[in-house]
């Protein structure tokens, strides 16, 4: 069993890899879902993000994921105070699914666009940086997340740059638009 780290800025096409991984029987782990579902009431980081951010929450107790998008991504303070709060929380999902399932499947992969950020890396055997240049992922993250490109331009500023990423990447997957061609470098990679 191997576990995959798998990451890349917003728009860069880490969906994409996961679902090809998952398609060749890989469990993926994807934090995104993980830290939303720890959101919602209820969930692990509930309490804490709105006692961090109580002007976040709406009229019926819940947490407000595009007004809390807003203040994080214009203010790094605040994305750090988020992300101490998410971290621990994706970090014990992820060891646990990893702990659970370790004996039934050939990958795991864990798709986390901040897997450094989170100290997520430290759980894989490898890391995997898709990769894709600004024009690319600017379209792919407006089209996606109904944006205007300055908004999405806001994100990029606040992750950190590919450049920094491949530090700790074993492999680089290039992704510009060809889905055949980011097919053939995963399946090169894992030998199907």
């Amino acid at each position: 069993m191997k576990v995959i780290g798998l990451t890349g800025n917003s728009g860069s096409g880490k969906g994409a890899v996961s679902l090809i991984m998952a398609n060749m029987g890989a469990l993926v782990l994807d934090c995104d879902k993980i830290a939303h579902k720890n959101m919602e009431k209820g969930g692990a980081a509930y309490d804490e993000i709105i006692g961090a951010f109580p002007f976040a929450v709406d009229d019926k107790g819940n947490i407000d994921r595009k007004k809390l998008g807003a203040e994080v991504f214009g203010n790094r303070e605040s994305l750090r105070r988020l992300n101490r709060i998410t971290h621990k929380y994706i970090r014990e999902y992820t060891e646990n699914a990893i702990r659970i399932n370790r004996d039934k499947y050939e990958y795991i992969v864990i798709d986390a666009p901040l897997l450094t950020e989170a100290g997520l890396e430290k759980l894989c055997d490898e890391v995997w940086l898709v990769y894709a240049d600004e024009k690319a992922r600017l379209e792919r993250v407006v089209k996606r997340d109904k944006i205007t490109a300055e908004e999405a331009l806001m994100r990029f500023k606040n992750q950190t740059p590919a450049e920094e990423l491949m530090k700790y990447a074993d492999l680089v997957i290039e992704n510009n638009g060809d889905l055949d061609k980011l097919k053939k470098q995963i399946y090169e990679r894992v030998g199907k």
